[in-house]
């Protein structure tokens, strides 16, 4: 199962020439060089110790951007405001999106997972759950995370203590917005049944995703979330684009500013990195010096 909601828990093979997390940022009159890293949003902040050279890079640079300020989504006006965003709109509920039986699935799934009835859901919108779901699936089957010791968070935990900048490539509310309002009701709803009824065949996935990314392998990274099973569960081509090419392109035309300014460590989710439309080829389009850090 490839479905959306797999490739947003992104993220064993041996360490070849693609198999690296950490990338240096020069050329085209940067006075010093920046860096992007790639992360996985499900691991512990221990594997920093696991990416060669970033404790230096720690060291080195002067500010840290990820793709959200995640300070901010633990504030009390934050955690008023995505009420908006998680509640399911007037008298629509969340069995009204379901057949009986597909219903039964999910309930049965949420129940095993989240400890929970799926009626104490009956207002929340089916991409919330299902993200919800995926982690408690994680956690549960695959292992290692702990949302109190995660690496993006980790990493801009450290730069704050350091006294360094600390800023997003986006803000909260936009990343809110595609997570949860990109997609109709509908559409999540049937992405949600999908990760119920493939609940074993997603964790397999997860599974594999972790061993690549622990192995810095983001080009088996890449692969393994182009495959597809020709179903109503895989991500149609718009979801991918806003997903991963559109935020891209829009990192990327804020990307050499801000290096202009002080030299930078950019954490990133590690799918955003490979392919024709991922961070690194984008830059080296801009005409930027992109290599790899031993």
């Amino acid at each position: 199962m490839k479905n959306i909601i797999g490739l947003l828990i992104l993220a064993c093979v041996s360490l070849n020439a693609n198999a690296q997390l950490l990338w240096k940022i020069s050329g085209k009159g940067l006075s010093k060089p920046s860096y992007v890293v790639g992360t996985h949003h499900l691991v512990s902040a221990s594997f920093a110790d696991s990416i060669n050279g970033l404790k230096k890079v720690m060291d080195e640079t002067s500010q840290v951007y990820g793709e959200i300020l995640i300070s901010e989504a633990t504030s009390p006006a934050f955690l008023q405001e995505i009420q908006k965003y998680v509640v399911l709109p007037g008298d629509t509920t969340l069995k009204q999106l379901f057949t009986e039986e597909q219903y039964e699935v999910v309930g049965k799934v949420v129940k095993e997972n989240l400890m929970a009835d799926i009626v104490m859901f009956n207002k929340v919108k089916p991409a919330l759950i299902s993200q919800q779901l995926g982690v408690a699936a994680y956690m549960k089957n695959v292992g290692g995370f702990n949302p109190n010791d995660q690496l993006d968070g980790y990493l801009q935990k450290h730069a704050l203590e350091s006294g360094k900048v600390v800023q997003g490539l986006e803000t909260i509310e936009s990343q809110l917005n595609l997570l949860l309002k990109s997609q109709t009701l509908q559409r999540q709803a049937d992405l949600l049944y999908c990760m119920a009824d493939n609940m074993k065949k997603g964790i397999e996935q997860a599974k594999k995703m972790t061993l690549l990314y622990k192995a810095q392998d983001i080009e088996g990274l890449f692969k393994l979330m182009e495959e597809r099973e020709n179903t109503m569960c895989d991500p149609q081509p718009k979801e991918l684009e806003d997903l991963l090419d559109n935020r891209n392109k829009q990192w990327v035309k804020k990307i050499p500013e801000i290096m202009k300014g002080s030299p930078t460590l950019f954490v990133v989710g590690a799918g955003h990195l490979a392919g024709k439309s991922g961070i690194l080829h984008l830059l080296r389009q801009q005409g930027y010096s992109i290599s790899p850090v031993q």
